[in-house]
């Protein structure tokens, strides 16, 4: 239970999902997790999903992904806090809008400041702290519609397409400076989360994961765990020579 001992992670979108399952690992495993959200009711119960661990292994956090200051602000309060960063898992996301017809330009410019511009930031501000207390990680979860598209998802494509190149970019310019820090994806297809729910809403629960798992050539959609291990393997220093890269949890999906 040690494989991130001692190491400081920030979570985004940590107050439900993909965010909080890794969070939860990461604290499993010893490191010190601050779980960011702009979700102000969702941090407020955290407690909850994390009573059986002492609140010094981690701390909440209001943080609004699309907001410069607010990247800066956490970024140096957590440098204060703790004394060093070491992990950035840039998790926080949305899915909206549909064919590139029908999608409203304020939908579309709303996932791309989620979901792309939060990276960007994310990795701007936290690439010197972490470079300073080497080695560390920054982990961004693209998603499965970032290598493979759909005819009804044009932004949401657009922008995890967009985290999977930019992660790459992120990974070159750390192995160029110098830097011990490595930038790898992960995109997981359908993932049992609250990103589901409109389509839970539409079918029922049951009908609805049916319908999903069907897309799958392994007949079944993912848990939040099997995304919570790949993050914790690539925040740990197990991953060390993997930089640059994809983790790709889709059931088989891609390889049709």
């Amino acid at each position: 239970m040690s494989r991130v001992e001692g190491k400081v992670a920030i979570v985004t979108g940590a107050a439900s999902g993909l965010g909080l399952a890794s969070s939860k690992k990461l604290i499993q495993e010893g490191a010190r997790v601050v779980l960011t959200d702009i979700n102000q009711q969702g941090l407020e119960t955290i407690k909850e999903h994390l009573s059986e661990f002492s609140e010094t292994q981690y701390s909440t956090e209001y943080l609004d992904v699309t907001s410069e200051e607010s990247w800066q602000e956490i970024i140096e309060k957590v440098e204060l806090e703790y004394g060093k960063i070491n992990i950035l898992i840039n998790s926080a996301g949305i899915s909206l809008g549909s064919d590139i017809v029908s999608t409203d330009f304020e939908v579309w410019k709303k996932v791309h400041q989620v979901n792309l511009d939060s990276v960007f930031l994310g990795c701007k501000y936290a690439i010197p702290k972490i470079a300073a207390y080497g080695p560390g990680s920054i982990i961004n979860l693209s998603s499965i519609s970032g290598i493979v598209a759909g005819w009804n998802t044009a932004a949401y494509n657009s922008s995890k397409a967009g985290v999977r190149l930019l992660t790459k970019s992120v990974a070159l310019y750390c192995a160029k400076k110098g830097y011990d820090v490595r930038c790898n994806s992960i995109h997981p297809a359908f993932v049992n989360t609250p990103i589901l729910d409109p389509i839970k809403q539409a079918f029922g629960d049951d009908e609805a994961v049916r319908k999903l798992a069907r897309q799958i050539p392994m007949n079944k959609i993912g848990d939040t765990d099997d995304v919570a291990y790949a993050v914790l393997y690539l925040a740990s220093d197990e991953s060390k020579f993997m930089t640059g890269s994809e983790i790709i949890l889709d059931g088989g999906l891609s390889a049709m």
